[in-house]
């Protein structure tokens, strides 16, 4: 068990500091003792002071946990009285520990003296009881955190399982479509080919948890399964140079993250140009960085501040989105023209790795 897991078990969490406690101030009293060279009995007498201390204070928790909603000024004057009630009562059973064991039965003149200079023992249960609170409210402030992390991460994952299935409709609308156009011109192998290709793809999206991340070696399976698709639509028109280091493979990305940026480059650079185009795919790392590149050979874009004036479309506004909910500013994402024509994406993103307890994990 660690120490959040200690922190949130309350009740738990409340024994082990009362014992730790009081066994704390059992061996200060000891160290004390050793100054003042007592003799070995008075160790038996810490104990027992000890032992009824930790005893004592225990009903005040109780206590305390009824009159926790109450007005400010309820619980500051129970607490004073319960601590000053409940310390005189410990001075008189120290005293009398002290008087009957260390000096043997030793009785005062005066009943009173019992409670004498028991001051010391009524600041010791205030600091108790205002440990007791402040470690409650330092309970209830990380429970409340806790709520609020996962109300957090409850809406980003949310938002991120919107942004990620937003692509499979618009991806699958337009495949249908060039489908139904192959059909249309009884291209039969054909259509046939891409229902057969989308089949793998759609099972693919399918078996993937749209918030985890995935390595990008698997990501170029599915962007490769799309391609295919692409492909038989565009046979020869449609060129793709994939350049991979073989250390950006194990880096983590969102699944679908470059899907859209080639369909992007597939309508704009490819679809309306009758020679077709060239895609180029890239990724490398650089200073514990993933930095990811896709560019085409088209007629480029309208571009300000490496970012397109106007955005049609889902994909490129929805990579952003997604990017931004997954890294907050710890990103980049920026548009340029390529050389000698065309439009790149470049992308920046921390460079992360799974674990090999993750890959054992799956591997089983």
């Amino acid at each position: 068990m660690n120490w959040q897991q200690l922190v949130d078990n309350r009740q738990r969490f409340f024994w082990v500091l009362q014992v730790s406690g009081w066994i704390g101030y059992g061996l200060l009293n000891y160290i004390g003792s050793k100054v003042f060279e007592m003799r070995d009995i008075y160790i038996f007498v810490i104990i027992l002071n000890a032992y009824a201390g930790c005893l004592m204070t225990i009903p005040l928790r109780y206590l305390y946990r009824k009159v926790w909603n109450k007005g400010p000024w309820v619980l500051i004057s129970v607490v004073f009285t319960a601590s000053y009630v409940t310390g005189t009562l410990w001075s008189v059973l120290q005293k009398f520990n002290l008087w009957e064991i260390y000096r043997h039965g030793f009785r005062p003149d005066e009943w009173f003296y019992y409670f004498r200079e028991g001051l010391d023992s009524v600041y010791i249960i205030l600091c108790w009881s205002g440990l007791y609170f402040g470690i409650k409210y330092y309970q209830l402030l990380q429970s409340e955190r806790q709520k609020s992390l996962k109300a957090t991460t409850m809406a980003h994952e949310a938002q991120l399982k919107m942004l990620r299935y937003q692509l499979n409709p618009h991806f699958l609308f337009n495949t249908l479509n060039a489908i139904s156009t192959l059909i249309l011109i009884e291209e039969n192998k054909n259509a046939n080919q891409m229902v057969s290709k989308l089949s793998g793809f759609l099972r693919y999206t399918l078996n993937t948890d749209p918030i985890k991340k995935v390595p990008l070696e698997k990501e170029l399976y599915a962007l490769e399964l799309y391609l295919e698709i692409e492909k038989v639509r565009f046979e020869d028109r449609l060129t793709v140079d994939i350049k991979i280091s073989e250390a950006a493979k194990a880096a983590l990305v969102p699944s679908m993250i470059l899907q859209p940026l080639i369909e992007n480059s597939i309508k704009y650079a490819i679809a309306d140009r009758i020679t077709g185009g060239t895609i180029n795919i890239k990724a490398q790392i650089f200073a514990n960085e993933l930095l990811l590149e896709v560019d085409d050979n088209g007629p480029g874009a309208d571009l300000e501040d490496g970012q397109l004036r106007k955005i049609s479309g889902v994909g490129i506004a929805n990579t952003k989105d997604r990017l931004k909910t997954l890294y907050e500013n710890n990103y980049s994402f920026v548009l340029s023209n390529n050389e000698p024509s065309g439009l790149k994406v470049n992308i920046r993103i921390p460079f992360e790795r799974i674990s090999k307890k993750v890959i054992s994990n799956e591997s089983h």
